[in-house]
């Protein structure tokens, strides 16, 4: 039987009156890549903060890796095994790949405090391991972040999430200010994290992309799952439909 790396039970969040997410249920198996997709507002974004422990929720329960969890913060999530790359990078631009992917868990040679020295040639040796496993191509780790292409950048991001996270990824929309050729290199990477085994949650605008990388879509609507499909029961004109609400569907039956 496959193992569920992620589960949530009527996970909600309120801000003040507005209750801009309302009894999720969400899963994602070992291995499995699922996509979240709605319009704007729909409450993709405010699913994966809560998740990811970047807020706090209002309601409900989430279990990781088989445990029930409530993560503090982001680090508490990481730490688990559980990686994100958020629409903003939160790269460092003026550092080189190496400091970036290694930023906050750097590798000491000698710990001095303070004054620690920093194993420089094990965290590149480290790097160049990382990008070669996710299949991104940077011409120069010593290059600062600021000068490589919006692709690169990209890669950075989820060769750092892919080198550390031991069951899942989360990716918010990776290619949405991305060219064709930057898009298609990172569409390459996802398809190498699934032949990894590494369980991926996909939030997307993007429906030709969606059909093309995950197994399952789930569809958010004014902070409620209105939809979960198997990719290959389903087409974009029904996705759409459910979007819009000119659909809606049984989720806790499709859930079973």
């Amino acid at each position: 039987m496959v193992k569920t790396v992620l589960k949530t039970e009527g996970l909600t969040k309120h801000y003040g009156g507005i209750q801009a997410l309302v009894d999720a249920d969400f899963e994602v198996k070992e291995g499995e890549h699922v996509a979240i997709v709605g319009d704007n507002g729909a409450g993709k974004s405010t699913f994966v903060r809560q998740i990811t422990g970047v807020e706090q929720r209002t309601a409900g329960r989430i279990w990781f890796d088989g445990n029930e969890v409530t993560f503090a913060g982001p680090l508490d999530a990481r730490e688990a095994g559980m990686e994100c790359v958020f629409q903003n990078l939160a790269l460092a631009d003026d550092l080189d790949v190496p400091a970036n992917l290694f930023l906050g868990r750097e590798k000491i040679l000698l710990n001095l405090g303070p004054f620690s020295i920093l194993d420089r040639r094990g965290m590149r040796k480290a790097t160049e391991d990382g990008l070669k496993a996710t299949g991104v191509r940077i011409p120069r780790l010593d290059y600062a972040i600021r000068r490589m292409s919006g692709g690169q950048r990209q890669g950075v991001a989820i060769a750092r999430s892919a080198t550390f996270a031991s069951k899942m990824i989360i990716m918010d929309e990776p290619t949405a200010a991305l060219g064709v050729q930057e898009t298609a290199q990172v569409e390459n990477i996802i398809r190498t994290l699934k032949a990894r085994g590494i369980a991926l949650v996909l939030i997307s605008h993007n429906l030709r992309q969606v059909f093309d990388l995950v197994d399952r879509i789930v569809v958010f609507r004014r902070g409620h799952i209105v939809a979960n499909l198997r990719k290959d029961e389903t087409d974009g004109n029904d996705i759409v439909a459910y979007i819009t609400g000119v659909k809606t569907q049984n989720v806790a039956a499709a859930l079973m």
